[in-house]
């Protein structure tokens, strides 16, 4: 932080230097880190490092914010932004932030839906890794090295460039960083024909508490499995994963179909919850509800959004048989590339003609006010169920649910392959509220809009506990002080969050990390000390 000098002092200085010069010379916390940093680099770092006094300082930290409720003036911001460009420079960042006794933390793309990869309330450090975004594509053995900064939509093009048979199982927004999504396990809308993200995982590379970089054979299988789901933030630096590709065809379907509370969307919605999970693993399915105003009514409008890895005639076929409460019709279907599919997820207009290289912009400093929460169903909800959530959600007038489809290849990996024990739900739902005013009150609103639906659904989730996905962040479930009570805290999100697999977690936590330097408001924590 900035020191107070004598008003003539800082007159003399400033007719010398640059005022940025002076503001961040004078920073005692930015000297020693970079000073340390330039030592164990061996070069220059002052482009790598920024103080709040830096005229770049704004712009770095704005890139990757994704949450506007996190964009204000009055949010916390980190003292210092590091900015590696190699392994190595996250390595002298690790061992020259531990001494200073800072939160650190690290992020890659931004979207932690709660802020915690780059707001803190204590005083914080940011380790950005955007400038880490390599991606090789290897069609030879059908892998491919992933930096931890590069962007899912650029995972994609590079596949693309590479072969139009082959795609990799992540999510559909293409500014979505990797590190945080393939170490929060990864989910998008093949997982039931392949799995999540880390189920497809080769090898791995992270920088430890004590600065070493390791790969899969030298950190061994315990700390690979903990970053395969557990949360990259807890345990290291997460430098960047190999993965699997897996084929795909050369033609698969996209459609989009809605109905509404009037034309049978409870029917639809309520048959769905035995279909979407069972049907055909080529067939991922998601059920999109939102409360809307239809004719000068309220009404809930239910839309199914689809990827099929296969031609029209065939899902139109099967729905046909299997959901005819959709009343699917193949001029419902668009035929395209499965790279043409990630396009039309993201919302683009005419996928089959836009330009591929839309998914290399990262669409820096972009954000909307969100709230997001996630749950699980084991149970179908029976049909006075959907009937009475529809008329909450009228109720309350603006959250709208996302819900997941499982089964498939997701059934059939065991619970504790990787940290995240969801395998077995029928399926995933995600609460999901936007909002465009920046207004206190209007944000306490739409926060309390997404707790009242989530108290609601209570009847209809799994329990004992109550089941949440790490990658769809939530502080509501809990936070973490990292205080006396640090253990007793953290198994409130963390049961929630992985299940059984929290004690493998902790126990792999206490042994890489035992002095906790790798922490946030939802890490995985230290087993308690013994008085």
């Amino acid at each position: 932080m900035l020191t107070t000098r004598p008003t003539f002092v800082f007159f003399l200085l400033f007719l010398s230097l640059p005022l940025s010069s002076f503001s961040q010379s004078s920073n005692p916390v930015y000297n020693s880190f970079l000073k340390c940093f330039s030592d164990r680099t061996k070069t220059p770092q002052a482009q790598n490092v920024f103080s709040q006094t830096n005229p770049s300082y704004s712009s770095v930290l704005r890139a990757y914010i994704r949450n506007a409720r996190f964009n204000t003036s009055s949010t916390p911001k980190p003292t210092l932004i590091i900015t590696p460009r190699s392994a190595s420079h996250v390595s002298a960042a690790v061992l020259c932030a531990k001494p200073l006794n800072f939160v650190f933390k690290i992020r890659s793309g931004g979207h932690d839906y709660d802020g915690l990869s780059y707001v803190s309330d204590k005083p914080f450090f940011v380790l950005d890794l955007s400038n880490l975004r390599d991606v090789t594509v290897n069609i030879a053995d059908q892998t491919a090295w992933i930096s931890a900064g590069a962007t899912l939509g650029e995972v994609y093009y590079r596949i693309w460039e590479k072969s139009k048979v082959h795609g990799f199982p992540a999510g559909v927004c293409p500014t979505v960083g990797v590190g945080g999504h393939l170490s929060g396990g990864g989910y998008g809308n093949m997982l039931r024909k392949f799995g999540l993200s880390v189920d497809n995982l080769i090898d791995a590379k992270i920088v430890d508490v004590n600065g070493r970089i390791l790969d899969r054979k030298s950190m061994g299988e315990d700390l690979f499995w903990a970053i395969s789901g557990g949360g990259g933030g807890s345990f290291g630096v997460v430098l960047g994963y190999k993965v699997k590709l897996v084929p795909v065809p050369r033609v698969v379907t996209v459609f989009r179909v809605e109905q509404f509370i009037e034309s049978g969307a409870v029917d639809m919605v309520h048959k769905w919850q035995s279909v979407g999970p069972r049907t055909d693993r080529n067939l991922f399915l998601r059920m999109l509800l939102q409360p809307v105003t239809r004719n000068k009514v309220q009404t809930v409008r239910a839309t199914a959004v689809a990827l099929f890895l296969g031609r029209a005639d065939d899902v139109v076929s099967l729905l046909r048989k299997e959901l005819p409460e959709l009343a699917l019709k193949k001029e419902n279907c668009t035929e395209m590339t499965w790279f043409q599919s990630a396009l039309w997820w993201d919302n683009r207009l005419n996928a089959t003609l836009i330009d591929p290289k839309v998914f290399l912009d990262r669409n820096l400093d972009s954000s909307r006010f969100l709230k997001r929460k996630s749950d699980y169903v084991a149970t179908v909800i029976p049909r006075d169920g959907i009937e009475s959530l529809f008329k909450k959600m009228i109720e309350l007038g603006k959250v709208g649910l996302v819900f997941n489809p499982y089964g498939g290849k997701m059934a059939e990996i065991a619970e504790d392959a990787t940290p995240l024990p969801h395998r077995k739900m029928l399926f995933k739902i995600q609460y999901s509220v936007n909002w465009q005013e920046s207004s206190p009150e209007i944000e306490k609103g739409f926060l309390n809009q997404s707790r009242v639906l989530h108290s609601f659904m209570t009847e209809f989730v799994s329990n004992n506990p109550r089941r949440a996905y790490l990658n769809y962040r939530d502080v509501d479930i809990g936070v973490n002080d990292h205080g006396p009570n640090s253990y007793k805290e953290g198994e409130v999100y963390g049961r929630m969050y992985f299940g059984k697999n929290f004690d493998r977690l902790v126990k792999i936590k206490t042994a890489v990390d035992p002095g906790n330097f790798f922490r946030n408001e939802q890490s995985i924590p230290t087993l308690p000390s013994k008085a």
